[in-house]
């Protein structure tokens, strides 16, 4: 606490002095160290600026503009206030005109001008340009940046605290390039007025000379402009310095860095630049009249550097592989760290040392790029998303095997042949062609591996022939429509929520958490996604949610009142509507028996059905939907409303594949035709 008194105490006293020095005349000696303060602050704001990690860390830049600004004007007035009086403002000034300026009134005048022309063309204009445009895309990217923190925070990937200590950042820079926008102009401002200052002085101080010291023109001219340049020289530097430091500060953007060690990387650390400037550097030297010892010298030089760079560089390399490994020997060794080995990923690619030629890129594979159309793809189908599909090759497998995990457990298994196609017959091709007999991983048809020959004159013939990379992503689309359910999070559901709370503020508040807590609305969005229902219409199932949830939190009853609601989306993906589509119907007698044994729990409901019946429902089923996959038609069955759901779960362990739509589900304009009647 003492030391912040003292700082305060001191910044006062800086502010207090400029003020003083505008109305109370100084002496020269005063006036000396007053000059050499001033240039000691003004290289100590511009080492701060060109080392400071990161532009907040130089937060209070701008006031530091003004009190420079306003210190450097007080010394100014004073320092003129002794040349007119006196005709002795120090040795400082009088050191600046004489030393600068070699005791030439010319040379003087011209290194003043180039120095204000500096300033004012080059270091002010560009700084005043890039604090304004600064300024505007700082401002303009806070809500997106606001978006982002929020969206981490939601998903879990940040606490409040983080969250709070990001947002502050962002308030801090938007204040910080705000006030340097406008602060940028004190120093403009500055030195226009030390350049009308120090022609009032060569004017006040001839006319001094002539009238109050009886002084010839000539030497009037003489002494004062020299004093005046002085002046002019030894305010301007440091106002020149804190120009640069500002250039310097706005420049660096809010990045996080070592000026000088990024600089000096960005400039020398690539060795192929160094050999070719020194390389032309010397050329010069040697092919055209320059100095040739200084040119080819100096080419040399820069080829050193390279070398010497590269060694760096390839030392570095090494020692920073040497870490790793030391890092990673060091985190097996460690027996925390085994908790680590504990976290499971949603879906696994695990593929053999034969397939890894598709999964790199460098070899020309696009196997990730396919997996990024895949989590697309179900995106836009199904209105939920994939979670990241990790790809991994094992060596324990066969060269050419994959497997697929879903939460670490094997679900499914493949194998290929690279370089090879495999083609499969639609049914309609009479003529064979020779190849490897195989089975297509997706859906388990017959299908023949055949050479990049065999390609054209195969679907020339009919086949249908697919790549190896369409053949795995085929098989990885399938696996994740049929575990899209059980992949489908809180977490999932909660962001799924949060985006709708956007657009939808009010229907949000009633349903989550008044009526339905977020597990129940899992489970009905879990349904759903089970049975190949899109989500996408996240507001049509939550306002019919919110619509029955008053009467019931049956999850199994409320899917249902969902998918009627959704009657138009799944007539659309099963009921084409410019045909009569086949079905299969349910015997209103087997309906009611149904009805008769489902059994109300706590847990949910249940069917308390005979075996023997269940059998017989099941062999009924299969002979009927035969009936639908003999002419080539999907196998859909429909049921009354109340019936659909149980009848669903009774056969969803035999005929995973069996489409169960209630009459409420299907638009008024499809038309249907019974092709039989599943009875028991």
């Amino acid at each position: 606490m003492g030391s912040l008194k003292k700082a305060d105490i001191g910044v006062t006293a800086y502010v207090l002095a400029a003020f003083v020095m505008l109305i109370v005349p100084i002496s020269s000696g005063l006036l000396d160290v007053l000059l050499a303060c001033n240039i000691a602050v003004a290289f100590t704001v511009m080492f701060g600026c060109m080392f400071a990690e990161e532009v907040l860390k130089m937060s209070y830049f701008p006031t530091i503009l003004l009190f420079t600004t306003i210190f450097r004007i007080a010394l100014n007035v004073s320092s003129t206030r002794l040349i007119l009086t006196t005709g002795d403002p120090g040795n400082v000034v009088r050191t600046f005109g004489q030393y600068v300026g070699g005791g030439d009134i010319v040379i003087g005048v011209i290194v003043f001008i180039i120095l204000i022309l500096v300033q004012f063309m080059i270091i002010n204009k560009g700084s005043e340009r890039v604090a304004e445009v600064t300024a505007r895309f700082t401002l303009d990217a806070m809500p997106g940046k606001q978006m982002a923190i929020d969206a981490d925070l939601n998903t879990g990937a940040i606490n409040d605290a983080e969250a709070k200590r990001r947002r502050d950042k962002i308030q801090e820079e938007a204040s910080f390039f705000g006030s340097m926008d406008g602060a940028v102009k004190y120093v403009k401002g500055d030195a226009t007025a030390g350049l009308i200052i120090t022609f009032v002085n060569i004017i006040g101080g001839i006319a001094m000379g002539m009238w109050r010291q009886g002084m010839e023109l000539n030497d009037a001219l003489t002494q004062y402009t020299i004093l005046t340049i002085g002046d002019g020289l030894v305010s301007q530097i440091p106002s020149l310095l804190i120009s640069l430091s500002t250039g310097i500060l706005v420049t660096k953007g809010s990045k996080d860095a070592d000026f000088g060690t990024v600089l000096v990387g960005q400039l020398f650390g690539v060795p192929k630049v160094l050999y070719l400037v020194g390389a032309v550097i010397a050329a010069l030297g040697i092919v055209t009249p320059l100095n040739t010892v200084v040119f080819v010298g100096l080419g040399l030089i820069f080829i050193v550097a390279g070398r010497i760079m590269a060694g760096t560089i390839e030392t570095a390399e090494i020692e920073h592989e040497a870490d790793e490994e030391e890092a990673a020997a060091e985190e097996i060794r460690q027996p925390e760290n085994v908790t680590s080995l504990l976290q499971v990923d949603p879906i696994e690619l695990e593929f053999g040392y034969g397939i890894i030629p598709l999964a790199d890129v460098n070899q020309g594979g696009d196997l990730l790029d396919r997996v990024v159309m895949i989590r697309r793809q179900i995106a836009l189908e199904l209105g939920t998303v994939v979670p990241i599909i990790r790809l991994r090759d094992n060596i324990q497998l066969n060269p050419n095997q994959y497997i697929i995990k879903i939460k670490g457990v094997q679900v499914s298994e493949g194998e290929i042949l690279f370089d090879h196609y495999m083609a499969m017959n639609p049914g309609y091709v009479e003529e064979e062609i020779t190849g490897i007999p195989t089975f297509e991983p997706s859906f388990h048809l017959p299908a023949i591996w055949i050479t990049e020959g065999q390609r054209e004159r195969a679907e020339s013939m009919g086949y249908t022939v697919v790549d190896p990379p369409s053949i795995i992503a085929t098989h990885l689309t399938e696996i994740i429509r049929q575990y899209i359910a059980e992949l489908l999070t809180r977490q999932d559901v909660q962001n799924l929520v949060n985006n709708l709370r956007e657009s939808n503020p009010s229907l949000v508040e009633e349903l989550v958490p008044k009526l339905l807590g977020l597990g129940e609305i899992q489970k009905v969005l879990q349904n759903l996604l089970k049975e190949g229902v899109s989500i996408r219409d996240l507001l049509t199932i939550f306002e019919t949610l919110a619509d029955y949830a008053t009467t019931t939190r049956d999850t199994d009853i409320l899917t249902e009142y969902a998918r009627q609601s959704l009657k138009r989306a799944i007539s659309g993906k099963f009921f084409p509507s410019n045909e009569t589509t086949s079905v299969v119907t349910l015997d209103p007698k087997l309906e009611q028996e149904i009805m008769a044994s489902v059994k109300q729990t706590e847990q949910g409901a249940y069917l308390t059905l005979d075996p023997a019946k269940t059998k017989a429902i099941m062999e009924s089923v299969g002979a009927e939907t035969k009936k639908l996959e003999d002419l080539g038609k999907m196998p859909i069955v429909i049921t009354s409303p109340i019936v659909r759901i149980y009848f669903k779960k009774l056969t969803e362990d035999y005929y995973k594949d069996l489409v169960v739509v209630s009459y409420n589900e299907v638009e008024s304009n499809i038309e249907l035709q019974s092709v039989g009647m599943v009875t028991a």
